[in-house]
């Protein structure tokens, strides 16, 4: 799978991404394969820091045994899905000259920001 780290406008459905638009193209979502949540490290927070004591509570502005929220809450959803573009000619397709424009694609939500990024292709 190829990283990306690109924006992309998403048109959202009921269970998640229906289309998206990456680099100028529409891909129509045609099933979602996978769908998870992940955290951020929050672990490498200042408040978690000066809790395990690797940091200096005062330097960081933190009470020692407070762990901010924000730290805790940075999280993304995840959909892999199988998306193509358009619909295939299928006596092109059977000539051989026209290839079915499809591929997988991970797609990221940020909770924090509402921002859509496409994370991973394989096409």
């Amino acid at each position: 799978m190829r990283r990306y780290d690109d924006p992309v406008e998403v048109r959202q459905g009921g269970d998640g991404p229906e289309q998206f638009l990456w680099r100028g193209r529409l891909w129509k979502v045609r099933s979602v394969l996978a769908h998870w949540v992940e955290t951020g490290p929050w672990w490498q927070g200042a408040g978690a820091q000066a809790v395990i004591g690797s940091e200096e509570p005062a330097a960081q502005g933190a009470p020692v045994g407070v762990v901010p929220i924000g730290d805790l809450m940075t999280e993304r959803e995840l959909w892999r899905v199988e998306a193509g573009r358009g619909l295939v000619d299928v006596d092109a397709a059977e000539s051989g000259s026209v290839a079915d424009r499809s591929g997988v694609f991970d797609l990221s939500l940020d909770w924090s920001d509402g921002r859509w990024q496409l994370v991973g292709c394989v096409d």
